[in-house]
């Protein structure tokens, strides 16, 4: 069965100061961001009703915006109660969340100076995101054919939607191929991330990580790197070459949607689904709830 399509659904959505019906939070064909991607965006997740990190998620989400040359006429502190006022109005208590910011249709063409600036808050239900199965057996990752850019090409500290094109053009492969999602690889030949998650290493009880010079340092890797030192785990944030993945014993992915899932296989590479990485999941579980610690 076809899962629901998200422009028909019941509900409101947070848009430009004030919650409209779901079906009516439309938006101009000749909108400045579906021609040149000007737009920023966040996912986050609220748990038991309270939405993770909000403070933090605003905050990137202006900084995202102010990276591709315009501000949210919007405050941080208003976008954190606008997140709220419309996870209060989903009735939901766990949910996914995407705020937008975007430029209007005022203005055609590659500069848009005057074009309004807009902001919308959705919420909705949303499980694991790439499913249960995956939680228990580890995912199964491709090598995307695209790169994550040089900082000097692109914003890449940013969380804009053009971004995200050579992401759904190698998760797209990548289920073709019979995967699960794609590593992506910068353009140095290093190991970034997935198409729309941080990735980490375990080799003798170490974490590795790539360090986020091209790609966005997420929050929840970020969380997870918090968590693990509390344990005592010790943390390396360095360059990784492909080849190295070879010598790890595991590998797991972290993100607002992914949470934190484990990854079985990368290419010819295989992982187990082990001790520490199921350990993080249930602390970050844990956390995320208010909760200290997964024991």
């Amino acid at each position: 069965m076809a899962s629901q399509s998200y422009d028909d659904r019941d509900g409101t959505i947070w848009m430009d100061g004030r919650l409209v019906p779901w079906r009516e939070a439309h938006v101009h064909v000749l909108t400045h961001a579906m021609h040149y991607a000007s737009a920023v965006f966040e996912g986050q997740r609220a748990y038991g009703g309270q939405i993770f990190a909000l403070t933090q998620h605003s905050e990137r989400l202006v900084r995202s915006a102010e990276l591709l040359g315009f501000t949210i006429p919007w405050s941080v502190a208003e976008i954190d109660a606008a997140c709220r006022e419309t996870l209060a109005a989903s009735g939901l208590r766990d949910a996914y969340m995407r705020p937008i910011a975007w430029r209007g249709s005022e203005q055609m063409g590659v500069a848009a100076p005057n074009a309004r600036i807009h902001l919308a808050i959705a919420c909705w239900e949303w499980g694991a995101y790439f499913g249960e199965e995956a939680l228990a057996r580890g995912l199964r990752l491709d090598i995307a054919p695209w790169r994550r850019p040089a900082p000097y090409t692109a914003p890449t500290a940013s969380k804009a939607a053009g971004l995200y094109m050579i992401c759904t053009l190698s998760k797209h492969r990548a289920a073709d191929r019979g995967y699960d999602d794609a590593l992506m690889l910068d353009w140095r030949g290093q190991v970034a991330e997935a198409t729309g998650a941080n990735i980490f290493f375990v080799k003798e009880g170490v974490l590795h990580t790539p360090v986020p010079d091209c790609f966005l340092d997420g929050i929840t890797r970020r969380t997870v790197i918090a968590l693990a030192r509390a344990r005592g785990v010790e943390v390396v944030e360095r360059a990784i070459w492909p080849e190295e993945m070879e010598g790890f014993e595991q590998c797991f992915l972290t993100g607002s949607a992914a949470e934190v899932t484990p990854v079985g296989a990368i290419g010819p590479w295989r992982f187990e689904v082990g001790a520490l990485t199921r350990q993080l999941m249930r602390d970050y579980a844990a956390h995320v709830r208010g909760n200290r610690r997964g024991d």
